[in-house]
């Protein structure tokens, strides 16, 4: 694109960074829409028949002066290898720019705060974009000083694969823990008691005296089905009747929610422990360690520990050490574990391309398409 430049704006001193800025504030600024961009872009580039015959053409205009408005306002026929090149380096300039954006917003941003990245389709334009941007990741790859600068590179370009194509991002943050919501059978039920709570006090009040409207009201809904009217005159023991079912009612739906709780407890506990028994080890020693009582006091933890460490010992050790030691001189050790980036890198092609993301957020399918060339970088 500087070169073409050069050769249009021969008397203009412009560098190529220069270049790049002004055109990627057009692009950013959306000032001129695409057919105003094709419009100057093809007023800009003379064609090879309008230079051959320039000198030829001052004759022309002069002796055929009526036909200067149609030639001025007849477009420019623009070598069709020139448009295309122009084009693609516009194109080019825009996944630049969109990927140094990226990078610089998932430098700036934690873990916990970035967005999601959306499952895209396995389609040629997407794989195309993702060629693309690989050889622009060079640059940021070979001054990447740690995994985890190396991390974010990868999801910046991630992101900015995602903003090329048109995907729906969301603006949102990952949850990074579990999910705190109320379960729905756990959320009707409250529901239905806080209710009963309600009745019960209307009728409560109602049978204390109180006769506002909203009272009787309320009143008349909880017995509507039924043969009690409110001026029999054992209302008063009706009243009680149905405040005690409400009561018992209560009663068993708070055992209805703690046996279902229980439950879920154990249901959750026993998957837990088929795919991750360390896991759920440590879940139970937490919440038993975890307790509401006072804080330990400094100087005593100091003192315990320093009785523990900083006292010498003398450890008479018997005779059973030898025999072990003599035992163990005759195993052969075993050789040091070193994972290459061709074990990394196979690993990565096992894995399913959208299986759910780490704490980074970055899915296998982004590892695949970017880091072929780069693994050493990332082990």
């Amino acid at each position: 694109m500087h070169r073409l430049f050069a050769e249009l704006e021969p008397s203009l001193t412009v560098t190529e960074q220069n270049l790049a800025d002004r055109v990627r504030y057009i692009l950013r600024s959306n000032i001129f829409d695409v057919a105003e961009l094709e419009r100057l872009r093809c007023e800009a580039v003379p064609s090879s028949d309008e230079n051959a015959t320039v000198e030829d053409a001052a004759p022309q205009m002069v002796e055929q002066p009526a036909n200067v408005d149609a030639a001025v306002n007849t477009p420019v026929v623009v070598d069709s290898n020139d448009n295309g090149t122009v084009a693609q380096e516009l194109e080019l300039e825009h996944k630049r720019s969109t990927l140094e954006e990226a990078i610089v917003e998932t430098r700036s941003t934690p873990l916990e705060n970035r967005t999601r990245l959306p499952r895209i389709a396995l389609s040629k334009r997407n794989r195309a974009v993702v060629r693309a941007l690989k050889p622009m990741l060079v640059t940021y790859l070979e001054v990447s000083r740690d995994l985890c600068e190396t991390e974010s590179i990868l999801f910046g370009a991630a992101l900015a694969t995602c903003r090329i194509i048109g995907a729906k991002v969301s603006t949102a943050g990952r949850a990074t823990g579990h999910s705190s919501a109320i379960p729905a059978w756990r959320r009707r039920i409250e529901e239905r008691i806080a209710k009963a709570r309600a009745l019960i006090g209307r009728l409560i009040c109602f049978r204390s005296g109180n006769n506002r409207p909203r009272i009787v009201r309320t009143v008349r809904m909880a017995f509507a089905g039924t043969n009690v009217s409110l001026s029999q005159p054992d209302i008063t023991q009706k009243l009680t009747e149905r405040i005690n079912d409400l009561k018992q009612r209560i009663a068993a739906w708070g055992k209805r929610i703690r046996r279902y709780t229980e439950r879920s407890t154990r249901f959750n506990q026993n998957r837990l422990f088929q795919s991750d028994q360390k896991r759920l080890y440590e879940s139970l020693e937490r919440s038993m360690v975890s307790g509401t009582g006072p804080a330990p006091n400094q100087t005593d933890t100091v003192a315990f520990w320093r009785g523990l460490w900083s006292e010498p010992v003398n450890h008479s050790e018997g005779p059973w050490t030898e025999v072990v030691a003599s035992q163990c001189a005759g195993i052969t050790p075993m050789d040091p574990v070193i994972i290459t980036p061709d074990d990394v890198a196979e690993a990565v092609r096992r894995a399913p391309n959208w299986k759910s993301p780490g704490l980074d957020g970055l899915h296998h399918y982004w590892l695949k398409g970017i880091m072929i060339k780069y693994e050493a970088k990332t082990v």
